[in-house]
């Protein structure tokens, strides 16, 4: 079964075409496009937004639910050890 439809290769085709015109505008900041990459999430999304037949986009919360587990867990590790330090030279200090 094909991923994609008609309605998206047809959108993917046009964005490429007026990127090589370079009248290709990205959406918010209006700037021309100039990556291929680009061309091709544009006409994507166009093609999305008109219930062309498309993937759904990958969504960032995945990536940032794991990414943020570990950075918790890194933090909760090294406030421990700096904890540990500070005790350590409390005792270290009041020996003296």
């Amino acid at each position: 079964m094909a991923k994609y439809g008609k309605k998206a290769g047809q959108k993917v085709k046009r964005a490429m075409h007026e990127r090589k015109r370079g009248k290709l505008k990205s959406g918010r900041s209006g700037k021309t496009v100039k990556s291929r990459k680009q061309a091709i999430a544009i006409g994507l999304s166009e093609a999305r937004r008109e219930g062309g037949k498309v993937p759904p986009r990958e969504s960032k919360s995945k990536s940032s639910r794991k990414s943020s587990s570990r950075k918790s867990t890194k933090k909760r590790s090294s406030s421990r050890k700096s904890s540990s330090r500070k005790a350590s030279r409390k005792k270290s200090a009041s020996r003296k």
